[in-house]
């Protein structure tokens, strides 16, 4: 069982291993969970993390009530692989009120407290009583996410992330900076990373990357029904040792007419196999492109400092933070600065309107971009030690969360760490 007896004190952690597949890429699809809710915040939370995409095919329940209605619920039923309670009260109203919850427990069910008190002792006692996780309000979906994946010991790298790159109107080296960004996680950071080149028509992947693939994204869009790890694999250009292409056609030979699910199901695999899928997506809005960056878990807008580039940006960024349900996952890029004669508008203008910062600030150089591009390289492989270089390196840092922009840490693991450091 995993909720022992709180009463017993030297009770030692329960750390129950699970026996998974040997596909464990699959494994999110095979996890029951249920969740009872006492706030409507955390229920609203709940609700996120049940419609992100990568939770779609776990059986995920969610009541409005505590302990107590589990307790009764699952008296008489079967309780779920994971199962998330709210509860308030002090530290030994809530430790005291587990004793009946392990009499009803499965035994391979696992509990995650979530409670509004960071408490350094009821923590430790209720991680030594067999609880996996204690988390303290406020929450996100993605904080749901994180404790599923450490419960589960599911690798960052088996569920990835998604990050979309789209710029703010034609011309402003999105893609270029799509691709940089992908060939620079990979080789810095050594982290397994596929390039989703979504501009059916007039992608530049294959170009940029001096690539000529006999097979591309349209057979895994237009062959939707029938793919798998397996197919997929069969499409991908390997570049390097962690990068993976996924290029576009780049005819006209047809028209591309698809949506939202010609797409999802070849995103699934792919940020299921990779640490990073980097998408670049082109400028246009239809339903797919839409739906692609509110659920991917990152968006990334670069734009040029004039009033085009305002205008748009200003209306990506407030349509996205309506739709999405991520804070702090919409990053800015000013690509082109400095072109000669042409008038900017000032970064602090620019930006005030758009209430966000940029997270990189590239200055234009035609000569070292127009090297890279006929040659069909990345800028890190032009010149390593040039400062735009370093403007990426920095960038990718921001996007893998191994740096942040002077952002507060969130979660309970943080805030148990400093109250240590405080000791």
């Amino acid at each position: 069982m995993v909720v022992e007896k709180v009463s017993d004190k030297k009770s030692e952690f329960i750390n129950e291993s699970y026996e998974s597949s040997s596909d464990q890429s699959n494994f999110l699809s095979h996890i029951s969970v249920h969740a009872f809710c006492i706030t409507d915040e955390l229920c609203s939370v709940m609700e996120s993390f049940k419609v992100d995409h990568k939770m779609d095919q776990v059986d995920m329940q969610i009541t409005k009530g505590s302990i107590a209605e589990a307790i009764n619920i699952f008296s008489e039923s079967v309780t779920p692989n994971l199962l998330i309670i709210n509860i308030k009260g002090d530290s030994e109203e809530i430790l005291n009120s587990l004793n009946p919850l392990a009499d009803v427990c499965d035994t391979s069910t696992k509990v995650v407290i979530i409670g509004d008190r960071n408490d350094v002792y009821l923590y430790k006692e209720l991680i030594s009583s067999g609880i996996s996780e204690y988390l303290v309000e406020p929450l996100s979906s993605a904080d749901i996410i994180r404790v599923l994946i450490n419960i589960y010991d599911i690798s960052v790298e088996t569920v990835g992330k998604v990050i979309s790159f789209i710029g703010s109107r034609g011309g402003v080296g999105s893609s270029t900076i799509a691709h940089n960004c992908s060939f620079s996680i990979a080789s810095i950071l050594k982290m397994k990373t596929v390039l989703v080149d979504l501009d059916l028509p007039y992608g530049t992947s294959n170009i940029d990357f001096d690539q000529d693939p006999i097979k591309c994204i349209s057979d895994a869009i237009y062959n939707n029904s029938k793919i798998d790890r397996f197919f997929i694999d069969k499409l991908l250009v390997s570049y390097s040792d962690n990068l993976s292409l996924l290029t576009s056609p780049s005819t006209l030979e047809r028209t591309y007419d698809f949506d939202s699910d010609d797409i999802f199901p070849l995103i699934d695999i792919l940020y299921r196999s990779s640490s990073f899928t980097i998408i670049d997506v082109p400028n246009l809005w239809n339903s797919w492109a839409r739906d692609l960056l509110v659920e991917s878990d990152k968006v990334v807008i670069t734009t040029s400092l004039d009033l085009t580039g305002l205008r748009n940006s200003k209306n990506l960024i407030d349509e996205l933070k309506k739709l999405r349900n991520k804070d702090d996952s919409i990053y800015l890029v000013i690509n082109q600065i400095g072109i000669p004669k042409r008038p900017e508008i000032s970064i602090e203008d620019f930006c005030s309107p758009l209430g966000i910062k940029p997270s990189a600030v590239i200055p234009f150089d035609a000569n070292l971009f127009g090297i890279a591009a006929n040659n069909g390289k990345m800028i890190s492989e032009i010149n390593p030690k040039s400062s735009i270089n370093a403007i990426f390196s920095d960038f990718i840092h921001i996007l893998a969360d191994c740096v942040t922009m002077n952002k507060p840490k969130r979660g309970i693991r943080s805030k148990i760490t400093s109250f240590f450091n405080r000791k």
